[in-house]
């Protein structure tokens, strides 16, 4: 009788926990909507009111609150005073412009959520922190993890530069309006360093469709890609009219820059059957529109350029192929190409341990749980790499990401947090520090 009695509160505690986490979800879309989607931009005004508003949930939630130096929210148990190093649960609160609700902020509230489960007796757990960072998102300032980055004293001093993608104002700029020490940042500061942090644990809606399609509520991540980018290349040819310049004397640029994304395709597939992993977009390509015209041979395509894998040589490689066929192209077509500056983020591994601590909390609830690798960026890339111990949990996400049609389910990612729960109570055993990643190499 007495256990039915605690699993009834049990199921109570998490209805109630469920309809909490609906209302900070709910609060945080309507406070930042734009649309039918919601934007957050990285150190702008939709980020910092997601911020105010997930301090004013977590001080009604009996929560401790703090910001650092450089604007990240810190929340812990206000009767939790141990001084070893904690285990921190977080993720971001920025969006891509107009995009869904869930990418970030549910880490954060899932933190939260597991901060209000240990209130009562904090010391069944290591020493828990929640961390609700800025500026993860690329969209902004084409770099990604500026804020985790930030945090740890290895965001490069020239990333400050970076322009808005409206093409006004700087991230340095951006950075310092949001309040952040940028004098500190300049200077490569760490607000804290990989020996002050026990573990990150960070969970997130996966943002493709494998969990949808394989009936997935919840997995683990095993690694996360990582990535070369380019921004804004150019390739300059010469414009002409359409009817005057015969085929062998054109320098047109956008059949040299198509002929130069078919090669790379080319190459993409041939990896593949290698067993490689790798994605290659380009997800800007543009003529200047003020030349716009039908009897115009284009002379100037501006586009941008990605690849990412779980593998730095693998990038490597691929971006030594891809300066290759620019010059071979260049060449056959008598074009020249310009490169922005070349943005790179190492791949890495989560650790082996918490993988399995992740595992184990499932199969003692009955519910054994998949892997997963993650093609999207996070920051737990960033901890994961600084040689902190890494774990991610995904929770299904119909609709991809990135979009205003994310659509989290609340039972999915209720199950979601109780594994990170219940990871907590199942600690691996001493400590574990992630593998180190073969540099990336430069242009």
């Amino acid at each position: 009788m007495k256990q039915g009695g605690n699993m009834k509160q049990s199921e109570n505690s998490m209805y109630s926990q469920q309809t909490l986490a609906r209302a900070i979800f709910d609060d945080i879309a309507q406070l930042t909507r734009d649309g039918e989607g919601v934007t957050r931009e990285s150190f702008g005004e939709g980020e910092e009111m997601a911020m105010r508003a997930i301090e004013r949930h977590a001080i009604d939630m009996g929560l401790a609150t703090e910001r650092d130096r450089y604007q990240n929210l810190w929340m812990r148990l206000p009767n939790d005073n141990r001084s070893e190093a904690p285990v921190v649960i977080g993720s971001h609160l920025d969006s891509v412009p107009q995009g869904g609700n869930y990418d970030g902020l549910a880490g954060v509230v899932a933190g939260m959520l597991v901060l209000q489960r240990l209130r009562e007796a904090p010391e069944v757990a290591p020493p828990v922190r929640v961390l609700a960072l800025r500026g993860e998102e690329s969209a902004w300032y084409g770099k990604a993890y500026t804020g985790s980055l930030a945090l740890l004293g290895k965001l490069p001093a020239g990333a400050l530069a970076l322009r808005h993608r409206s093409g006004q104002g700087t991230l340095g700029e951006a950075m310092s309006r949001s309040g952040m020490d940028i004098d500190a940042i300049m200077q490569g500061e760490a607000l804290v360093t990989p020996a002050d942090i026990a573990a990150w644990l960070e969970l997130h809606i996966e943002q493709g469709p494998v969990m949808v399609a394989r009936g997935w509520p919840a997995a683990v991540v095993t690694g996360i890609r990582g990535n070369i980018r380019y921004t804004h290349v150019e390739c300059i040819g010469e414009t002409g009219h359409s009817g005057a310049v015969p085929r062998w004397l054109r320098h047109d640029a956008v059949l040299a820059t198509a002929d130069l994304l078919s090669r790379m395709d080319e190459h993409w597939r041939v990896l593949l059957q290698m067993g490689m992993d790798l994605v290659m977009t380009t997800g800007i390509l543009s003529t200047p529109a003020q030349s716009h015209a039908v009897s115009v041979i284009p002379g100037n395509v501006g586009f941008s350029f990605e690849i990412r894998s779980q593998d730095a040589d693998t990038l490597n490689r691929f971006h030594a192929l891809m300066q290759e066929e620019c010059k071979a192209v260049e060449k056959a077509r008598g074009v020249r190409f310009e490169f922005g500056e070349c943005l790179r983020t190492a791949p890495a591994q989560m650790d082996e341990g918490w993988i399995r601590c992740i595992e184990e909390a499932a199969s003692l609830h009955g519910a054994p749980i998949e892997r997963i690798p993650s093609g999207a960026g996070h920051d737990a890339a960033v901890f994961a790499n600084a040689g902190v111990p890494a774990a991610m949990v995904f929770v299904r996400n119909e609709h991809g990401s990135h979009n205003v049609h994310e659509a989290m389910e609340d039972a999915d990612f209720m199950a979601g947090v109780d594994l990170l729960y219940q990871a907590l109570l199942h600690v691996p055993e001493g400590p574990r520090q992630a593998p180190q990643q073969p540099e990336l190499v430069g242009v």
